[in-house]
């Protein structure tokens, strides 16, 4: 049986939740369920978002887009937003017990070139890294 779900999610399910996805999975290992969903989805995982968490090891290229609703009968104890459009279309999931708003910027909005446009994603991404591994490090001392 799957532990419950923490749900990360973000508009299109792009970019900013597949950051938090990758980097609080790898954070909390194996004793927790760590997905992400939007409420529009883009149909895609952006390819600099990708990059992003390969150069912090963290490997998503079997990550794919998907919507929320796909989890309305899923056991999801936590959902955390990354962008208000997501927090303000988030339906209250069965079993929920706790919500979480950390907006980010999003990064596909990047202008520049493809490098100009990469060390936003940097930017993202460490700032989604130092909120998610301090949830972590909580959730995994609240287990201890």
């Amino acid at each position: 049986m799957n532990p419950p779900a923490i749900l990360i999610l973000c508009t299109g399910n792009s970019c900013r939740s597949h950051l938090a996805e990758g980097i609080l999975r790898r954070a909390l290992g194996e004793n927790f369920r760590v997905e992400s969903a939007g409420s529009k989805p883009a149909g895609y995982v952006h390819p600099l978002a990708i990059r992003a968490l390969e150069e912090i090891g963290i490997d998503t290229t079997s990550h794919y887009s998907k919507h929320m609703d796909i989890f309305l009968d899923d056991q999801v104890e936590t959902v955390i937003t990354v962008c208000g459009n997501a927090d303000q279309a988030c339906p209250l999931f069965p079993g929920q017990m706790n919500r979480h708003h950390w907006p980010f910027d999003d990064p596909a909005h990047a202008t520049g070139t493809e490098q100009e446009q990469l060390a936003v994603f940097r930017r993202v991404r460490d700032g989604i890294q130092k909120v998610f591994t301090a949830y972590a490090a909580g959730r995994l001392d609240r287990i201890r």
